[in-house]
């Protein structure tokens, strides 16, 4: 049985990651009307993503016959200052999460939750990958503004990108 502390951290996170998706849907419909649309692509899905790992977690409270207790999201920011500004509050909020998910680990590591630790392993993995995408998609704005239409080349790039579903293992399918 999950304990009182490990399940309000994971409701909590499981609703962090439901924030993270409507915090990247109002990136996504900011860059859809400034006619960014593979910058919005590559926002869209990491709504998808995002939405997969708060219900890879609910899973897993249900699994386990811990209660889930679904709270309140609140509302993200509507409005940015660039491609650049949304770019940055990306890497920003990947890191922060990063962080909330190591709370959580420290505590099934405190309590010894082996099978906590096991399932929040992959999110360890999952954070690594967010902020490497993250800064990679900054490294890029920040190449192609040294180049005259590069915006629009990445934004062009950035239209290929397609969600891939997570297996009930965690892995890619």
């Amino acid at each position: 049985m999950l304990s009182e502390k490990l399940t309000a951290q994971i409701n909590e996170q499981m609703k962090n990651e439901f924030y993270s998706g409507y915090f990247y849907l109002a990136m996504a419909t900011w860059l859809s009307k400034k006619k960014l649309d593979g910058f919005a692509n590559w926002f869209y899905v990491q709504v998808k993503e995002e939405r997969a790992h708060a219900m890879k977690m609910l899973d897993y409270l249900v699994t386990v016959g811990a209660e889930v207790d679904l709270l309140a999201i609140e509302r993200p920011p509507q409005e940015f200052e660039s491609v650049m500004d949304i770019c940055q509050k990306t890497l920003e909020h990947e890191q922060l999460v990063t962080s909330l998910i190591y709370k959580i680990m420290d505590t099934a590591q405190a309590e010894r939750d082996y099978k906590t630790i096991q399932f929040l392993k992959w999110y360890v993995d999952e954070q690594m990958e967010e902020e490497e995408n993250a800064q990679g998609l900054i490294e890029k704005v920040k190449t192609a503004a040294d180049v005259e239409g590069g915006l629009f080349y990445v934004d062009s790039e950035l239209a290929g990108r397609a969600y891939h579903p997570i297996a009930s293992d965690g892995d890619s399918k």
